[in-house]
């Protein structure tokens, strides 16, 4: 699993470059689309009026025989066989380049991610934040800890970290100030992990999902997405007991002395203190390139409660489906957001539709920018390595990862040896499917010269 801190360290800065770049470069579609690893000076650089200084050459539009002649060999030496399917298209023109079983509803692993992503951002915008409380209830002297969805929270600040996460420290700081003079020197602490509802596992998961360390059991309230320690995979068994026992050590560290150990408790009145997330768009980034699992599941209740759906596994899977319908995508049947769900299906023309509609629209941009880059971020900095066979590819290939016993999954973008860009789907469901397996069929892209 990916360590949170090394995530928000170093990868979140790659992302808020990578962010400047696509701003410098001009924010439409195909210079989202075409969002690579940071060069040294951005090129093209923009006028003020907005006009390109040096306008890039035009690539040779690729020819879709050749795609198929060099994708024929390593399709063949996968080993995947009929569990392979896929989709190509050109991303300037939305020509289609490849199609192998493109409206096959597979089972797509963390690739599902893509759907959630532009889910959220289209329910609630790419600047809306998730607010973490802490309320007063004088006549117990107890303060009550109360999350909205936010699984970046943490006990405190890393100073590697951009943007900074809201912390528990910022939290019991606040509140203890808010509570001074003539406020009890003495309080106990509640939580209230109501804001979710229904089960807090999702359908199709499996029972050593949560042991593993895959995910968490999902919650509105939790710390570095329930992990027992940021840097390790290891999850409480009670995240928002665990989010609380970390509030409380806050407050006495602040000045006020907790008396007992934290109990659940329903809030009520009005907040004394609050912290606000990052904004969605970093969120998204996030789960995108950390493929977050409880990230997503959390995202997919945000989007439920803004379309007026039940908080749970079923609601943010009708948000889901709600979304996909308003923007004129089929081919998604979800049971979960964050793909660990063995129940879920997804076309490979669908994920390619997702891609581009993220990048044709700004407000789903960080669906785009949170992609892993091949050999650099996230879930993709292990693999195209120079060990690899597929290591021309490195920095190439831009895409959300997939994996689950028998399946692999792959979709974004790869740029060719010509200048071509393509969006791309790449799903298997076979035994013994592999990232590398994938990768090797990427890679053959990235070096067509198919025009």
């Amino acid at each position: 699993m990916p360590r949170v801190r090394r995530v928000r360290g170093e990868a979140f800065l790659a992302l808020a470059l990578l962010n400047i770049f696509v701003l410098i470069t001009g924010f439409v579609a195909l210079d989202v689309i075409e969002a690579r690893p940071l060069p040294a000076v951005p090129n093209p650089v923009t006028h003020a009026d907005g006009v390109a200084a040096v306008a890039p050459a035009a690539p040779t539009p690729a020819d879709p025989d050749r795609i198929a002649d060099v994708l024929d060999d390593p399709m063949s030496a996968s080993g995947l066989g009929d569990g392979l399917s896929g989709y190509v298209i050109d991303g300037a023109t939305g020509q289609t380049l490849f199609e192998r079983d493109a409206d096959a509803p597979v089972t797509p692993a963390s690739t599902t991610k893509i759907a959630t992503a532009v889910t959220v951002l289209d329910a609630v915008g790419p600047d809306h934040v998730l607010r973490t409380e802490a309320y007063f209830d004088p006549a117990q002297n107890r303060v009550v800890l109360r999350g909205e969805g936010d699984v970046t929270l943490t006990a405190t600040a890393d100073s590697a970290a951009y943007p900074q996460v809201a912390t528990l420290e910022e939290l019991a700081e606040d509140t203890a100030s808010a509570l001074a003079d003539p406020g009890p020197d003495t309080v106990s602490v509640g939580y209230d992990d109501s804001y979710f509802t229904g089960p807090d596992t999702a359908p199709g998961w499996k029972p050593n999902y949560v042991t593993e360390g895959s995910t968490a059991t999902i919650h509105a309230l939790m710390i570095d997405s329930g992990r027992v320690d940021p840097d390790v995979s290891t999850r409480s068994p009670n995240p928002p007991l665990a989010a609380a026992e970390a509030f409380a050590d806050q407050l006495e560290k602040a000045g006020l002395t907790v008396d007992g150990t934290p109990t659940e408790e329903e809030a009520a009145g009005d907040p004394v203190a609050a912290v606000d997330s990052m904004p969605m768009h970093a969120l998204v980034e996030h789960m995108m390139l950390a493929s977050d699992n409880n990230m997503a599941e959390s995202l997919g209740r945000i989007a439920a409660l803004e379309l007026g759906e039940e908080p749970d596994a079923s609601g943010a899977a009708t948000a889901t489906h709600r979304t996909m319908d308003s923007l004129g995508i089929d081919g998604v049947s979800l049971s979960d957001n964050s793909g660990l769900s063995t129940e879920n299906r997804i076309t490979p023309r669908a994920l390619v539709e997702l891609v581009t509609t993220a990048a044709e629209q700004p407000r789903l941009n960080a669906t785009i920018t949170g992609l892993p880059t091949a050999h650099s971020t996230g879930t993709l900095a292990g693999r195209y390595s120079e060990y690899s066979s597929s290591s021309a590819a490195a920095g190439m290939v831009r895409g959300k990862t997939g994996t689950l016993n028998g399946v692999s999954t792959l979709a974004g973008t790869i740029h060719d040896q010509e200048g071509n860009v393509f969006v791309f789907a790449l799903m298997a469901n076979s035994p013994g499917a592999s990232g590398p397996q994938l990768d090797t069929l990427a890679a053959a892209l990235s070096q067509c010269g198919c025009s």
